[in-house]
């Protein structure tokens, strides 16, 4: 049982030892051609290992049956609430996390070849670790905190790789617009681990199936259920981009290829989907949950599917058939056919991977325009216009989202620049050609910074009058006589009898 322990615990630890070795070599100066395959080994051999890991698991649970909930040791505890580390190896979890491990595994090689000579070549192999290490801990993780740690590695990879081209704006951009949408969930998963802890006192899984279904210390209680599930379905749907959320995960396509395919296409956008299901035992028990969350799925499904009609790219096209494929997940989780969402989404991950990366050779390969709107949709102007600007969800949210935040930032750098640094009094560097007559390098601003400009003026003036501006003056025959003094006592001390008779003194004093 050790044995499992460490082998559970090293599978999403792997992947993050690589992230962190990556950074390390890349601090020592890794640079050129020659650096690139190192870097790619690391993160492939930590993602074979993983794979290499659950496929033990997976031997050990069809030979002794699925261990279920293991505990290795306590995390913190505050009070009655223990959070352990614990996992959750069942059917569902092993059978996916084998499934991220093996796309991990094939998408990393991928991108060897495919990010060659790139100026980020090991940024991009480090979050792609990391977001690996973040999947396999969401699929893997017993409780709820230990998911959002590995919810929060996901989001930070996504993140870091939306903005790969950082110098671009449209990429920045992008990336913010991802960041927000994405908060927002992560301040609803964040409400469902508070209310579960204060209100349940636990924060496992196991826990939490137990008490929906009546064999926990409390009652069930379905005003308690339902606010629960209100801030972990707000996750989920942020998550695997469904409405009203819908707007961000097109954007997120301006990162690399291999990273739309391994975090759009095919894994991160279906953390949500794994969320509800491992929600079922008290999805089932709220019925008119059930029924907001097939409406949502439902209403997905129905936008990914006109809007992907009116797309002319291939990228495009593949992530609103990814938006509708997983508005169906959740339009079966709602209808409470959780184990048909458990194989479609499977069935859809391994599938949408290998449509990403074969999209570049496809654009390559086929020379000809897309094919134009089906007849039916072009006929109806109102509706393909509202397709093609993918009913303007990307407009309200960047005006609800994006641009409000944006200028919360520049007040916040305004309120700096012209009432901060005035307080504390920091200097502000000239403009070149501002004050041409002054030969001074800085300014103090403000009643602190006008003091010490002062301050500055005043012992100036002093030094150049002790010192500069006279050749004979008052502190110069001071320091004069005073360094003639320590000649005169240096030369007594070369010589021999002054010398025997100091170290004579000194071992006088010490005896």
């Amino acid at each position: 049982m050790n044995c499992l322990f460490i082998l559970v615990l090293l599978i999403p630890l792997l992947p993050l030892l690589a992230a962190g070795g990556i950074a390390v070599y890349v601090l020592k100066g890794a640079a050129g051609d020659d650096a690139e395959p190192p870097t790619a080994r690391l993160a492939e051999g930590a993602a074979w290992l993983a794979l290499l890991g659950l496929a033990g698991l997976d031997l050990l649970a069809l030979r002794e049956g699925a261990p279920g909930h293991v505990a290795i040791g306590t995390w913190f505890a505050s009070g009655k609430l223990v959070v352990p580390v614990s996992f959750m190896l069942d059917g569902l979890s092993l059978g996916f996390a084998t499934l991220v491990a093996l796309i991990g595994v094939v998408t990393l090689r991928f991108s060897r070849t495919y990010l060659h000579r790139e100026l980020a070549f090991h940024r991009f192999f480090l979050f792609m670790s990391l977001f690996l290490a973040g999947m396999l801990l969401i699929v893997l993780a017993g409780n709820a905190a230990l998911t959002f740690v590995g919810w929060e590695l996901c989001g930070l990879g996504s993140w870091a790789l939306i903005g790969y081209a950082y110098d671009r704006p449209t990429a920045t951009g992008n990336a913010l617009h991802a960041f927000l949408a994405n908060r927002i969930g992560d301040a609803g998963f964040i409400l469902g681990i508070a209310l579960s802890a204060w209100w349940l006192g636990t924060l496992d899984w196991a826990g939490l199936a137990a008490w929906a279904g009546g064999n926990g210390a409390l009652a069930f209680d379905k005003v308690t259920a339902r606010l629960l599930l209100f801030g972990f379905l707000l996750a989920a749907v942020a998550k695997s981009a469904q409405l009203p959320f819908a707007a961000w995960i097109a954007r997120a396509l301006e990162g690399p290829t291999p990273s739309s395919a391994i975090f759009y296409g095919a894994l991160m956008v279906h953390a949500g989907v794994y969320l509800v299901i491992r929600l079922a035992p008290l999805l089932l028990q709220t019925p008119d949950v059930l029924v907001y969350l097939a409406v949502i799925g439902a209403a997905t499904a129905l936008y990914g599917w006109l809007a992907g009609l009116a797309q002319t790219d291939v990228k495009s096209a593949l992530i609103f058939a990814t938006t509708t494929q997983v508005g169906l997940m959740f339009l079966a989780c709602g209808l409470g056919w959780f184990e048909l969402a458990a194989w479609h989404m499977g069935l859809h991950v391994a599938w949408r991977a290998y449509q990403f990366l074969l999209a570049p050779s496809y654009m390559h390969l086929v020379n000809r325009k897309a094919a134009p709107a089906p007849r039916w949709l072009a006929g109806r102007q109102w509706l393909y216009t509202a397709a093609l600007q993918r009913f303007w969800l990307e407009h309200f949210a960047r005006s609800a989202l994006v641009r409000p935040v944006q200028s919360v930032g520049h007040d916040m750098r305004d309120f700096d620049d012209k009432v901060l640094s005035h307080l504390v009094g920091m200097p502000e560097r000239r403009r070149a050609g501002a004050d041409a007559d002054d030969d001074g390098v800085i300014r103090g601003h403000g009643l602190a910074g006008r003091l010490l400009m002062w301050l500055a003026e005043r012992f100036h003036h002093l030094e150049s009058y002790l010192v500069l501006r006279r050749a004979e003056g008052p502190l110069t025959r001071l320091l004069r006589g005073a360094g003639d003094y320590l000649r005169a006592l240096e030369a007594l001390l070369e010589q021999p009898r002054y010398l025997i008779l100091l170290v004579a003194a000194t071992f006088v004093v010490i005896l």
